[in-house]
Order: structure tokens, then C-alpha cells, then sequence
């Protein structure tokens, strides 16, 4: 089993920059690959940025170029760096985790066994 708790959501302008943080806990092999996915509201869940088993990172379209994941060697704790935050950003973030993500489905909410409660970010 997994526990995840985000932190460092809030509110920030247009432009600025937000850095959420993920703590993992539990069995090494269950937390393989971890990834943050997002949900606006009234919209579906969006997986925004994942890192694999291997190290390799996955993102978005929607957040290329602006957001990055970097993370401790102990894959203790996984953050969410966010750049040039957006009106459109503006979500609840969930980090999420699991022992394998498929090729190829990297950004797929389905692929995660276990989520955190989830930090709200709101950009105006």
C-alpha cells in the first residue's frame, strides 16, 4: 500500500510560479512509476506529467515547457516545479503512483493504483 499527501497548493497570478510537493510512502516497487494528474473543475481528470520506472519523464501538451517533475533519488517525495501558470491551470493537482505504467499511456489517469487527496492551485 501507498500514501501520498500533496502540499504547496494556493492561489497565484497569471505568470507566476507555484512548486507542489508529493510524499510517498510505502513499497519501493509500488511507487515505480509517479506522475501528477489535475482535474478542473466541472472537466475530466487530466494527467499532466509523469516519471516512469526507467527515470523518463511524460508530459502534457498542455504543460510542456512550463512544468517539470523533479525528484529525490529515494523517490520519497515528487514534486510539481510550475512555471508561466495560466487562467486555465487552475485545478485540483493529484500525484498518483503505481509499480508499472504501459508504453504509451504514460498520461492515462487509469494507469495509477493510488492517489493522494489532492492540493487545490488557482491561477487568476
Amino acid at each position: 500500500h501507498v500514501q501520498l499527501v500533496e502540499s504547496g497548493g494556493g492561489s497565484v497570478q497569471a505568470g507566476g510560479s507555484l512548486s507542489l510537493s508529493c510524499a510517498v510512502a510505502g513499497p519501493a516497487h509500488l511507487k515505480n512509476c509517479m506522475g501528477w494528474v489535475r482535474q478542473a473543475p466541472g472537466k475530466e481528470r487530466e494527467g499532466i506529467a509523469t516519471l516512469d520506472n526507467y527515470g523518463s519523464t511524460t508530459y502534457a501538451d498542455s504543460v510542456k515547457g512550463r512544468f517539470s517533475i523533479p525528484q529525490d533519488n529515494a523517490k520519497n517525495t515528487l514534486y510539481l516545479q510550475m512555471n508561466s501558470l495560466k487562467p486555465e491551470d487552475t485545478a485540483m493537482y493529484y500525484c498518483a503512483a503505481d509499480s508499472v505504467i504501459l508504453p504509451g499511456r504514460e498520461l492515462e489517469d487509469s494507469q495509477y493504483t493510488y492517489w493522494g487527496q489532492g492540493t487545490q492551485v488557482t491561477v487568476s
